[in-house]
Order: C-alpha cells, then sequence, then structure tokens
C-alpha cells in the first residue's frame, strides 16, 4: 500500500477509547428502550483472519445501521479498531461522532470518491483497523436486488490489496412485540486478491451477489421469527409499558403467578 498524507481531519487520530466506551452505553440505553433485541444469527459469527485490514460491507436498510456497527463492533470485534464513513453534512449534525472512528465523505461527487478512498487507504494501512461501510451508498430496503454497491466500493481493494472483504447484512422486521428486532450476519470473508482478480464491473457483481447471499439467507431466520437461530447481544425492554402494562403486573401479583410482560409468550424453540 502506497503512502500518502494523513487527510486533515484524520479519523486514526481523532479517535478516543474514553468517547466509545461513553457511546458505547449510550447506544446500547437507547437501543433497549427502542428495540426489542439486538440478535445475530448463529451461522453469521464474524469470522475475519488476523494480521490484515478487513472492509465489512453491509447492506443499508434502516438509519439504524450506523447504531448496529457500534454496537456489533463493541460485542464482537472489540480489539479491532472501527472506523466508518458518513456523509459530510451529516456528520456536521454529530460532530461528537468524529470521536467514534466516524469520517466524513464528499456525497455525489467525483472529488468525494477520491477523498474517501484515501482515508479508506489511511486507515485501512494498519493491520488491526477495520473499515464498516454500507456498501450502497444510499438507503436500500432489505429486499431490493440486486443489492446496489456504491462506484467506490469496486475500488477499495486496490487501496488495501491485502484485506479482507467481509459481507454484512441487516434486518428489521418485527415479529410478537411492539418493538422491532435488529438482526445481523456475517458471510464468509474475501481476499483482496480474489477481488482484483475482476474487473470493476464484476467486483460490483460480485460485491452484490455475496452480500446478497447472505442477506437472504437472514431474511429465511427472520422469516421463521424464531429466537433461538440467533444469540441475542443485547435484550430490550418487552411488552407494552405504561399503565396497561402496570395493571396486568398488578394481576398477576395479585395472583401469586410471575409476571411476564412479553405478547409473544410462546417458548423458543431449539436451534
Amino acid at each position: 500500500m502506497s503512502k500518502a498524507a494523513p487527510p486533515k481531519r484524520d479519523p486514526v487520530a481523532l479517535r478516543s477509547e474514553r468517547h466509545l466506551d461513553f457511546f458505547n452505553l449510550a447506544f446500547t440505553r437507547f437501543t433497549r428502550k427502542h428495540m426489542r433485541a439486538v440478535r445475530i444469527a448463529r451461522w453469521g459469527m464474524p469470522e475475519i483472519p488476523r494480521g490484515a485490514p478487513a472492509v465489512i460491507f453491509a447492506n443499508h436498510p434502516s438509519w439504524w445501521d450506523g447504531v448496529a456497527f457500534m454496537l456489533l463492533y463493541r460485542r464482537l470485534l472489540k480489539d479491532r479498531p472501527l472506523f466508518t464513513p458518513m456523509a459530510e453534512w451529516a456528520l456536521d449534525k454529530y460532530a461528537f461522532m468524529r470521536r467514534l472512528g466516524v469520517f466524513g465523505i464528499e456525497t455525489g461527487s467525483s472529488r468525494g470518491t477520491v477523498a474517501f478512498l484515501r482515508t479508506a487507504q489511511h486507515v485501512l494501512r494498519d493491520p488491526s483497523h477495520i473499515l464498516w461501510i454500507n456498501a450502497p451508498g444510499r438507503f436500500a430496503d432489505p429486499r431490493e436486488r440486486p443489492i446496489p454497491i456504491a462506484p467506490g466500493m469496486t475500488r477499495l481493494p486496490e487501496m488495501a490489496p491485502g484485506a479482507h472483504f467481509v459481507p454484512l447484512a441487516f434486518d428489521y422486521p418485527f415479529w410478537g412485540e411492539r418493538k422491532a428486532e435488529m438482526l445481523a450476519a456475517f458471510g464468509t470473508p474475501i481476499p483482496a486478491a480474489d477481488l482484483l482478480a475482476l474487473d470493476r464491473e464484476a467486483r460490483a457483481d460480485h460485491f452484490s451477489t455475496v452480500l446478497g447471499a447472505v442477506a437472504d439467507r437472514l431474511a429465511e431466520d427472520a422469516i421463521a421469527r424464531d429466537p433461538a437461530r440467533f444469540e441475542t447481544l443485547v435484550q430490550g425492554r418487552e411488552g407494552m409499558g405504561g399503565v396497561y402494562q402496570m395493571w396486568r403486573r398488578l394481576g398477576a401479583m395479585l395472583r401469586g403467578k410471575p409476571f411476564d410482560p412479553r405478547h409473544d409468550q410462546q417458548p423458543e424453540r431449539a436451534p
């Protein structure tokens, strides 16, 4: 990887473990309040080779994806520093995120693509680093096929020829509770050398195909609506809450029975 001057706002230099610790707690609390659970498919645990940088390329179905990056990173890959791009105009609204490894990019221009690739190259120079990126470059429904791939994605193997590229799928279905599930699954790492053997158009097709395969398999588990197919990383609050839940709790207490706040009280099936 050729040497290059660090970007003006160097995400490596700005990143702060103290800030990461604080916002992990904040994001976890926020997620517990607004999501039923964060779950990862048992078949979809990350298996990323050591000794080389990695690029995790995900689909982009929701605003929640950035929060999901933080939660998965802190629970599954904490020893591999996270870096991720965000549109510069959006990052200006959440400037604190620069301390979390987030760096700004100018969207919709060739100049922005070049700046993104230079920053990505700088980040991936360290073999312990992982770049987390939403591959479509825009919001896209998790059922959209083929999954769109942003132009800059196809050039990333050229910036980091020693890296591994790892697909990551997200889905946010509603099951039997009032709040949605945050579901995730990683796929098999792809060596950059395999991608460099393809031209850029073929690379885009390959990225889309392998990411789509992970997303389709995750969708099958989402349709099954079975938490036992997943490992739960964060458990949110269940039940309706409010006065109705207080009334149900009181009724259970008067009957001498344990209180279960869930609407869907079916037992989990074996994985």
